[in-house]
């Protein structure tokens, strides 16, 4: 393993554990810093038009990344600044504690019958209707987020990591954002948000398939997983989050999926794993547990994935 690996594996290792130890910080988080800052270019370029609208994706992910770059070019071959380095974006890009706090959270109030308090704490996970879902529906749907989001706030940064180093972190994370912010289909994004969504399908791709195989891995039901993936992955209306919400399904032997409302707007979406059982309030830790063994199985992919294509590049180079 040449020195650069050694640092993505030792600085990324040392995030991700950060991040577990740590979580979140409370404040001066870098990912809402970005938010700010694309809060106040989207206000400079906003149009009812979809070339604005990339161009004001291209500002964003293209800033962040270029910050990064210039932080990795200033730390150049010091090997504990590259560690740290790497370290230090891994742990503000990656957000699997603060996914398993909220969703034990909610559990919690799930077990002790509190659904009000429930449906309160949901938002943190989701942008789902809480009001319009009982306790099996504010389970499911804690379910799903924790799938999802074991793609999108771990998986997925660990993949673009590998292929990217810290410019790669940090522009996964930053298109993340983006289409958290934009990419939705309200009448005021549905034009401006149009590349940021497309950009996170592309960006999700990689991250998506590598969470459901590990699922598969990780999980209970192997071949389940397996099953639930190959058979309604496709149905789902999302090309990433219908893969890693069918393997999580699968792997936990549960049904996702059905009638969900968003924003007052209720849409029937496919059933995964149609042979499954109703998600129990239970199921919410089994999916966090399930999600953190996924995330350490991610990062020994990340780290193996980077060393197979640098040393495929010095092939082709001699």
């Amino acid at each position: 393993m040449s020195a650069a690996d050694r640092d993505f594996a030792y600085g990324a290792a040392a995030g991700l554990l950060g991040d577990l130890l740590l979580g979140d910080p409370r404040r001066g988080h870098p990912v809402a810093a970005f938010g700010r800052a694309a809060g106040a270019v989207e206000r400079v370029l906003w149009r009812d038009h979809r070339g604005w609208g990339a161009l004001h994706a291209a500002v964003c992910v293209g800033g962040a990344a270029g910050a990064a770059a210039l932080a990795s070019s200033l730390v150049g071959r010091s090997r504990a600044g590259s560690v740290a380095l790497t370290a230090a974006a891994t742990w503000a890009v990656v957000g699997g504690t603060s996914l398993g706090r909220e969703a034990r959270a909610v559990g919690g109030a799930l077990e002790a019958g509190d659904i009000e308090v429930a449906r309160e704490r949901l938002p943190h996970l989701c942008g789902r209707d809480p009001q319009a879902l009982d306790a099996d529906g504010v389970a499911r749907a804690v379910v799903e987020s924790v799938a999802e989001n074991t793609s999108d706030a771990v998986v997925g940064a660990l993949v673009w990591g590998a292929i990217g180093g810290v410019p790669g972190l940090v522009a996964f994370r930053a298109v993340n954002t983006l289409d958290a912010m934009v990419g939705h289909k309200s009448s005021r994004y549905r034009r401006y948000g149009w590349a940021s969504a497309r950009l996170d399908d592309v960006f999700g791709w990689p991250g998506a398939r590598l969470t459901a195989a590990l699922a598969a891995l990780a999980g209970d039901s192997p071949s389940g997983a397996v099953g639930a993936w190959r058979a309604d992955a496709a149905k789902h209306p999302s090309p990433n989050a219908g893969p890693v919400e069918a393997a999580f399904a699968g792997a936990l032997g549960v049904r996702l999926g059905g009638t969900l409302s968003y924003a007052g707007r209720v849409e029937h979406r496919p059933v995964l794993n149609a042979a499954g059982r109703d998600v129990r309030v239970a199921d919410i830790e089994r999916a966090v547990k399930l999600s953190r063994r996924v995330s350490w199985l991610a990062l020994g992919v990340a780290v193996t994935a980077r060393r197979a294509l640098r040393s495929a590049k010095s092939r082709r180079d001699i």
